[in-house]
């Protein structure tokens, strides 16, 4: 595969910091791999996962050009093994961790043990629609120089309510153009509608271990852009589920959330070095700022008001433009009051 001559960053940049991602190695030993790797990550994931698991097998296809695997980070409150033997039905291969590693070592356990060409990490709570593969299939068979291929997504609340719908990136299936100069600056996409040629984790490394609860995947795929040509379909056919429990809501009341997007916006900044990619992630810290406010819009609806001042402050240390300067002003007064009618409630 060829990659598209890269415009945005160095790679004698990126190999200084090789050794803080994954490295896959070649697939050896195999004289025929399969076409798929989807590759299901799981964390105490109980009935989320048979769902997951659920949507990849209503559309496998045979184990030679298929291969299905969850990777289970060492879980407590499930048997995921046994999920996998009652959903699977012996199709399904199964990983256990030995000791808890973390969900990006996790990923990059997905990535190491993946044998196929194109693989798709699809964590235990979310799911596909009937047709995503023949949909991917198509995509990568139509751009051979494609480095990675995702389609549109609809966020969905623990119910299955509808949040809200990613945005309509082209209104045909095809190669995005710039498309770093989109995803450098923000993250419009989730990850089960990303698919990324094995061959690309091999190239650039996958998933940087220095994040603690997110942004990871941001980067990677940020990074792929930088280096290859990446393909969108605008059929709705993956659901990332957004709900309480998950490691990126424990992380937003801490604030660790935007201390793992400064750290990103830092990595990404080691080795974009064109004066465009720089333009970039210039614009970065602003955009990340508006998100920090709203999540401490949400959590003060919540009565996290601690965890609300938390990530307020956050949001100040990633950007102090003079809008975002005010905004703040504005949602800790706002904090302030909910604060105020809740204690003269009591």
């Amino acid at each position: 595969m060829r990659a598209l001559a890269p415009p945005y960053a160095s790679r004698e940049l990126l190999a200084k910091s090789r050794d803080q991602r994954g490295q896959p190695g070649p697939v050896a030993g195999l004289r025929a791999r399969p076409r798929w790797s989807v590759m299901l990550p799981a964390y105490n994931s109980g009935a989320d996962l048979r769902r997951g698991l659920s949507s990849v097998l209503a559309q496998a296809r045979t184990a030679e050009i298929m291969q299905i695997e969850v990777v289970d980070d060492c879980s407590k409150t499930d048997d995921a093994a046994q999920i996998v033997k009652e959903v699977g039905q012996g199709r399904v291969e199964f990983f256990r961790q030995s000791v808890n590693v973390g969900h990006a070592r996790n990923f990059n356990t997905c990535v190491e043990r993946a044998r196929g060409h194109l693989i798709h990490i699809l964590h235990a709570d979310d799911w596909v629609e009937h047709g995503f593969y023949d949909e991917m299939d198509a995509l990568f068979g139509a751009f051979d120089d494609a480095g990675a291929a995702f389609c549109r997504h609809a966020i969905v609340g623990s119910e299955g309510s509808l949040v809200r719908l990613s945005p309509l990136e082209k209104s045909e299936p095809g190669v995005i153009e710039r498309w770093f100069e989109r995803i450098g600056a923000e993250l419009p996409l989730q990850p089960p509608s990303m698919v990324v040629r094995r061959a690309v984790y091999e190239d650039l490394g996958s998933f940087d271990k220095r994040m603690v609860s997110c942004s990871e995947d941001w980067e990677m795929w940020a990074r792929i852009a930088a280096f290859y040509p990446v393909v969108f379909t605008p059929k709705l056919l993956a659901y990332y589920q957004d709900t309480e429990g998950s490691i990126t809501k424990r992380s937003i009341s801490s604030g660790q959330n935007m201390k793992d997007v400064r750290q990103a916006i830092k990595i990404l900044g080691s080795y974009v070095d064109s004066p465009v990619g720089r333009a970039v992630l210039a614009r970065a810290p602003k955009n990340w700022a508006k998100w920090g406010l709203y999540w401490a819009y949400t959590l003060t609806c919540r009565g996290d008001f601690h965890g609300a001042l938390v990530q307020l402050r956050q949001t100040l240390l990633c950007n102090q433009s003079p809008r975002t300067l005010a905004a703040v002003l504005n949602m800790s007064l706002y904090c302030l009051r909910r604060r105020l009618r809740s204690l003269v409630r009591r």
